[in-house]
């Protein structure tokens, strides 16, 4: 009877200790929920008890779901006990005797295909201490290990102490995709009368709030569907708006350019960048939900690079520094093209390799 019953999840101790604003038990709850487990153990049915001492990613409670009558320790505390439906112990105060040991140290890899990474999930005991150490650690393993050149590089910094600050009023990560939308339609307005530099500031903050917001989201284990929706629709739909305000606001400098060389540019710009994006859905569609970017190094280097909204602003400022925001522009396009056809020759030569019977596979997998 109890055999049928649901995993259900369950602290054990108290911790008062926050990380990301919530103790380690409201971390735990959120993650149940998450992962769709119940928060409400019942009398003999299947139980993860957790350690209140400690916190750790998602990925730990997914890997001891999988295995009843395990015990997961690090350092040689129990951390995450699987017991069985029917075990003795699940409705005491400690974790129960007799359970096989897993050891956390033995540094088990996981391959994230969300956030196209091999990782090895963070797992610490949670003191006043340790919490600046573990929210470094948690945020940084929240961040995509496949990602343009400045949100790889360049941003991580900056959006760690936004991170923080939001989780510490509150805010939700929907709030700061909502500050960061009205940033991006002000930077739209202000590269359509040639106003680059507040354009570009403004385009600035609103690409730092946009790594923010995901990794507050992963971070306080707050992502949603419509968060999700919200924020990879702005992500989907405002480059082009920006490139085309930026050739009309080329009037303003005095480099405007004719209607058949703004037709030509915005074709190759608009045409390329969601002929990109179908390649990119192509391959997610024939290859089980891969990214293109994550099937052989060369395409993981490649995202750093690609003709996406970071890598073009990088041409575009530095064409503005030499007073040529046209030739920037010109240079997008081109980027955009050449871009577009490295995707689809890298389409093709996948799908000719599961013709001749080769398994297409992630090179990050394990």
């Amino acid at each position: 009877m109890t055999s049928n019953a649901p995993l259900s999840v369950r602290s054990i101790g108290t911790n008062s200790t926050k990380i990301w604003g919530m103790t380690s038990e409201e971390r735990l709850r959120r993650i149940a929920r998450a992962q769709k487990l119940s928060t409400r153990p019942r009398d003999g049915g299947p139980v993860l008890l957790v350690a209140a001492s400690h916190v750790f990613e998602p990925a730990w409670l997914k890997f001891m779901a999988d295995r009843p009558g395990q015990l997961l320790t690090l350092n040689g505390e129990p951390v995450i006990a699987h017991v069985p439906a029917g075990a003795a112990g699940a409705d005491g105060e400690g974790f129960p005797a007799g359970l096989e040991e897993v050891r956390a140290e033995d540094h088990r890899v996981f391959y994230n295909v969300v956030l196209r990474k091999r990782e090895e999930p963070v797992i610490e005991r949670l003191t006043p201490d340790s919490v600046k150490q573990i929210e470094r650690a948690t945020y940084f393993g929240a961040y995509k290990g496949v990602t343009d050149i400045l949100t790889k590089y360049l941003w991580p910094e900056w959006a760690l102490v936004l991170t923080r600050i939001a989780a510490r009023i509150g805010m939700s990560p929907n709030m700061v995709t909502s500050i960061g939308a009205i940033l991006c339609v002000a930077a739209t307005y202000y590269f359509w009368f040639g106003q680059y530099w507040t354009g570009m500031a403004l385009g600035l903050v609103f690409m730092v709030l946009d790594t923010v917001d995901g990794k507050l989201a992963r971070c306080t284990i707050t992502s949603s569907k419509w968060g999700d929706i919200f924020d990879h629709g702005i992500d989907l739909v405002h480059p082009p708006f920006w490139w085309w305000a930026w050739g009309v606001g080329l009037a303003s400098w005095g480099l405007a350019f004719t209607h058949l060389e703004f037709a030509l540019v915005m074709i190759a710009i608009v045409a390329g960048y969601v002929v990109q994006r179908l390649i990119e859905g192509a391959f997610i569609q024939r290859f089980a939900g891969m990214h293109i970017h994550v099937w052989e190094k060369i395409d993981s280097d490649f995202r750093l690079i690609t003709a996406r909204r970071n890598p073009n602003m990088v041409i575009l400022f530095v064409a503005t520094i030499f007073q040529r925001p046209d030739i920037g522009l010109i240079a997008v396009a081109v980027w955009t093209v050449l871009s577009c056809v490295f995707h689809a020759v890298r389409l093709v030569q996948a799908l000719r390799r599961r013709k001749k019977g080769i398994k297409i596979r992630s090179w990050l997998q394990v």
